[in-house]
């Protein structure tokens, strides 16, 4: 018996990767993340057919989110990778923290070094 396992419909022999179970109580279908056994009351099915997965009339689908999935990233977080990018693009006026005799208190001070690692402080303490 091969250690992957397929996708319980018909004539469909890709390696499952979701799995189907009914509630007939509450006439709910329930798509989740594959089983960690196979149970002769559930049904493994492959992306594809997880996907067009529909319930009879008046039946609700709830879908499980896979939590080990990796998750696609939001507007939010293309948004502020955007942002840092800006930042870290953006020329620095270094002579305006010099201005005035005053010693630079923006940049750190390299205390110690160890390969590719450095310990910085600030010249403020």
């Amino acid at each position: 018996m091969s250690p992957v396992r397929r996708c319980s419909r018909t004539a469909c022999g890709r390696p499952a990767v979701a799995t189907l179970t009914y509630v007939y109580a509450d006439s709910t279908a329930v798509l989740g993340p594959l089983a960690t056994y196979a149970e002769p009351h559930c049904y493994d099915l492959c992306a594809e057919h997880g996907e067009r997965l529909t319930a009879p009339r008046g039946w609700e689908v709830v879908r499980l989110a896979d939590p080990s999935a990796p998750t696609r990233p939001s507007g939010d977080d293309l948004e502020a990778l955007a942002n840092a990018v800006r930042e870290a693009a953006r020329p620095h006026d270094r002579g305006a923290e010099t201005r005035g005799g005053g010693r630079r208190t923006a940049d750190p001070m390299e205390v110690a070094r160890r390969g590719h690692l450095r310990v910085l402080r600030s010249p403020d303490s």
